[in-house]
């Protein structure tokens, strides 16, 4: 018998997520029966993984998200709850649902704009006189678009307000972008107009708000999403996959995740601190606009023009404002003033739960997960995803149901709720596993018909191989492995030429809680457009009206075979990760990872600390003797990046990409947020060096001040590296 071991995994994320959670089971010494021993031992059916395979149907894919985006359904709308029925229907049906299913709530904190007062951008002369006013609703191409459920283009959090003041063009709105500006004018009382892109969007209010701007526009810039592409008479939707020139890109305009007034706990109606204490939200008025509205302010401006790298696909200039507009512009000496309107409050949100229960270790889980939220109709982000996951349970839901299969541990589905407005409802169901002391960890991300593409923690990449062997890419006798290794590759030292698979060094998705905080190895796998033929940042019409079921079936997967492909693989990481008598996971990976990360140290900085008295002899004595490459164990795997958290390595991450306060030199101060980033290894970095994170920060700072206090933090952040590695490989030895 398997000795009593604990496993971990993840779920959740936006678009097309999958999540794998691992629980905790001991194995009850119960072995008198052959036929309990036979099925003890079993592993993984191969049959019955080809037979997946080739049952998952991409006509099913197809209506199933036809039925998910007939309406919007934003969170907590009775769009969102039509979706929350629908999902229970769906997993409830007694020809092909699981064993049971549920619905988890919450009282979560969330933002909207006021629907009788919508939020107004004009331009205001001298007199009072209107001159101009910017688009309030998405110019509708079909029945979608007119839904009186749409709702008005907002920043969500975005703070209710009114600001008027001379217009500047700050670029993505980066503290670089307002300190360059800051060189040769006074931004104090000015409207900024920025960019999507640089900085998160909450970032470009809270920065500019260090210069004394007054207010905020974000827009999307054609250049960055639409290959410069703007006319809708024949370019853009509906005439091709790229944002038709009303098209504003919603988002939720915060720096953390999870609800904001319950941090660490659940929220079941009861707050941790008051809404006047939330932090890393805009202090400053701000509203994303479309393209369109843009032109007319930016052509406009006078002042020196923009440099290179700022300029866009506008046929004019982009000057930086004097602040204001040009002498000879119809919007001389005039204003732009932000009038916003919106306002929050507490709503019940719900998380949609299933299970099918393992048949010899049914307390040991896998979570598979998906946010079922939209702002609009969201065919793509998340309803692609959604819509994939339905067909993987209705798959295994009619094997279950005839008596056919059963997996060896249990498999929970995750529908999460208010994700787009900063991962709610995974963090939450988060909360409430790590007060019970259970966890989870793996994923899947936006959807396109070129390519697999993933990001992993480094010992989660072999079972993606292994199952992207294993499926056919659309139309196409290559594997996806074969075709994905085309696009995204990299020279391994141990597997030769192999597909490229990123770290999770951020926070994009519902993998963040668990990979960041509690240390759940994870995945984020996504079926992705040919970047070589597109600039394009993200698919155009992310977050935006026109993320329609028309839209999808004609420009992004015609015939649904990308989402098909997609849950084959999915399916079949899923099924290993359920079936494997061993988990399917690799330590050598992770150690050559980390020797990528040793090697960038050392090059990088070892010469510079011996300077200063630092050594970093024991990292690299510690690393000589790691025994990573020899132990397997399934305990040991999945408990390896457990072994990187440290909750005081990071004081200053602290589940935010962006927060800030006022600082007399106007350098970016961080405060506490929500989840304390602890993972040594996958934090996210500023610094440009590919390296231990916080090793890597502190070097930076400290080369910029040679302050005794900063070498002496890059001294620190040496001994965390070297005392996490030295803990993960007590984790790997044998065990006495």
């Amino acid at each position: 018998m398997l000795k009593k071991v604990l496993l971990f995994g993840l779920g959740g994320a936006v678009v097309l997520t999958v999540g794998i959670l691992l629980g905790h089971f001991g194995i009850k010494d119960d072995s008198s029966s052959s036929e309990c021993a036979q099925e003890a031992a079993r592993d993984v059916d191969e049959n019955f993984v080809t037979q997946f395979i080739e049952e998952v149907a991409a006509i099913q894919i197809e209506e199933n998200l036809r039925t998910l985006t007939r309406v919007p359904h934003m969170a907590t709308t009775a769009g969102d709850e039509a979706t929350v029925k629908y999902m229970l229907s769906r997993w409830q049906d007694p020809d092909n649902g699981l064993d049971d299913a549920w619905r988890e709530e919450y009282k979560v904190y969330l933002s909207f704009p006021n629907e009788t007062v919508p939020n107004k951008v004009t331009v205001v002369s001298s007199s009072g006189s209107v001159l101009f006013t910017g688009t309030e609703k998405e110019k509708p191409y079909g029945p979608e678009q007119e839904d009186e459920a749409v709702v008005q283009p907002y920043a969500a959090y975005g703070p209710p307000g009114h600001a008027k003041g001379k217009l500047v063009y700050a670029n993505e709105g980066k503290v670089s972008d307002y300190e360059y500006l800051n060189k040769t004018m006074n931004l104090a009382g000015t409207i900024a107009i920025v960019k999507y892109g640089g900085a998160g969007r909450a970032a470009k209010a809270i920065n500019g708000a260090l210069f004394g701007v007054a207010g905020v526009l974000v827009y999307t810039e054609p250049r960055d999403i639409n290959d410069g592409k703007m006319s809708d008479s024949s370019e853009t939707y509906p005439h091709s996959w790229y944002l038709p020139p009303t098209g504003v890109e919603r988002g939720s305009f915060n720096t953390h995740f999870g609800d904001m007034l319950t941090p660490y706990l659940a929220a079941k109606g009861d707050s941790v601190i008051p809404e006047a204490d939330i932090t890393g939200i805009p202090p400053i008025p701000i509203q994303p606009i479309g393209f369109q509205d843009a032109y007319e302010l930016i052509c406009e401006l006078d002042g020196p023009g923009a440099p290179e790298a700022w300029q866009g696909a506008f046929n004019c200039t982009y000057n930086v404002g004097g602040p204001g507009f040009k002498s000879t512009s119809k919007f001389n000496s005039s204003d732009v003033q932000l009038d916003i309107y919106n306002w929050a409050e507490l709503r019940n949100s719900s998380n949609v739960m299933g299970i099918i229960r393992g048949s010899v270790e049914p307390d040991r889980y896998v979570i598979y997960g998906n946010h079922r939220d939209s702002w609009v109709h969201g065919a793509i982000d998340p309803s692609s995803g959604t819509a994939v996951m339905l067909e993987i349970t209705r798959v295994l839901g009619k094997m279950v149901k005839a008596g056919k299969w059963r997996p060896r541990r249990s498999i929970i589905f995750g529908s999460w709720g208010a994700e787009e407005f900063g991962l709610i409802g995974s963090t939450e169901y988060a909360e409430v596993i790590f007060n019970a002391f259970l966890l989870t960890g793996d994923i899947l991300s936006p959807l396109t018909n070129a390519t697999l593409r993933a990001q992993a923690s480094p010992i989660a990449q072999s079972v993606v191989f292994t199952a992207s062997k294993q499926v056919k890419t659309p139309a196409s006798d290559l594997s996806v492995y074969d075709n994905w290794i085309r696009y995204f590759n990299r020279t391994s030292p141990t597997h030769g030429l192999i597909p490229q698979v990123p770290y999770l060094t951020g926070a994009g998705s519902d993998y963040a809680p668990f990979m960041h905080f509690l240390g759940i190895t994870s995945m984020d796998i996504s079926y992705t457009y040919d970047r070589s033929k597109t600039k394009a940042r993200i698919y155009p019409a992310y977050h935006t009206a026109y993320d329609t079921f028309d839209y999808s079936s004609k420009y992004i997967d015609p015939g649904f075979t990308s989402h098909q492909t997609v849950a084959r693989v999915a399916g079949n990481v899923l099924l290993r990760l359920a079936d494997s008598l061993l988990l399917p996971f690799s330590c050598s990976d992770y150690a050559e990872s980390l020797e990528q990360y040793l090697s960038t140290a050392v090059e990088s900085f070892n010469e510079k600390l011996a300077q200063h008295g630092i050594s970093m002899g024991e990292l690299i004595t510690h690393w000589g003797h790691w025994p990573l490459k020899v132990r397997g164990i399934n305990d040991q795997l999945m408990l390896l990046d457990r072994a990187f958290l440290d909750p005081l390595a990071f004081p200053e991450k602290i589940s935010y990409r962006y927060r800030y306060t006022k600082h007399p030199i106007n350098i970016p101060t961080p405060l506490p947020l929500h989840f304390p980033i602890r993972h040594v290894i996958w934090a996210s970095r500023s610094s440009s060096v590919a390296t231990f994170p916080g090793l890597a920060d502190a070097f930076e700072q400290a080369e910029k001040t040679n302050l005794k206090q900063d070498w002496d933090q890059v001294h620190k952040q040496l001994s965390i590296v070297t005392q996490a590695i030295e803990g993960a490989a007590h984790t790997l030895e044998e065990v006495i």
